[in-house]
């Protein structure tokens, strides 16, 4: 396996990631170009949300970038991309609810969030301590015991990586959720427009998904080299 099955593997993972950045670009590039009735940009539906579900300490900043839109939940920042910031488009109103989903996620205590806050530290850890596990288990042999110890603490390694992946699958999810029915409940979009958000909103959601597959997909395949 080695190498090979580890190209193997990222092949097929950067193709699920492709397909999955695809989709995004072309639902947000539709999406970005068709005004909201409401008029409102996405700096002014954020400030809106938030201060009517008493979050007016939470601040929203712009931010350099195409889709680097996120919430700072350290700073309690809802930072937006300039396009999403300045325009009134559906695709910018329905990211802008995404992120305040974010900020009333950590003000509410939401378990996955603070669960996914307290495992950040240990994946960065285990992210970068992964690879050169594996690196040296294929050096020194997988059939060896030094080899094998070496690529089952890659294993215990990654498998933090996946469970951070799986977490957020909940996180991101239920921020999309809020999103829909924060932007129909206050009439900021129309139930016609707010499919839009749900196009936009699951296209970036798969991006998610693709991430957890192809660390299951690389997981798997550390396994099995493991047991090689």
């Amino acid at each position: 396996m080695g190498f090979g099955g580890y190209l193997l593997v990222m092949i097929v993972g950067a193709l699920i990631s492709g397909a999955a950045a695809l989709w995004v670009r072309s639902a947000y590039s539709k999406y970005s170009k068709q005004p909201s009735a409401s008029g409102l940009t996405g700096a002014q539906t954020a400030r809106m949300i938030l201060d009517r579900n008493g979050l007016s300490n939470v601040r929203v900043e712009p931010v350099a970038g195409t889709l680097t839109d996120h919430y700072d939940p350290r700073s309690k920042v809802v930072r937006l991309s300039e396009g999403n910031f300045r325009n009134n488009s559906i695709a910018g109103v329905s990211v802008a609810a995404h992120e305040v989903g974010h900020a009333i996620q950590d003000a509410s205590g939401y378990l996955p969030m603070k669960l996914r806050a307290g495992l950040f530290p240990i994946v960065s850890f285990a992210g970068q301590l992964w690879f050169p596990l594996f690196f040296l288990a294929i050096i020194m042999g997988v059939g060896t015991a030094t080899g094998q110890l070496f690529i089952q603490l890659a294993v215990i390694a990654f498998a933090g990586i996946l469970l951070f992946h799986v977490v957020t699958l909940p996180v991101e999810i239920n921020a999309s959720t809020r999103a829909y029915g924060l932007l129909t409940r206050y009439g900021i979009l129309s139930r016609g427009e707010a499919d839009g958000t749900k196009r936009v909103l699951s296209a970036a959601a798969f991006t998610y998904i693709a991430a957890a597959l192809t660390s299951l997909l690389t997981l798997l395949y550390l396994l099995a080299l493991s047991r090689d």
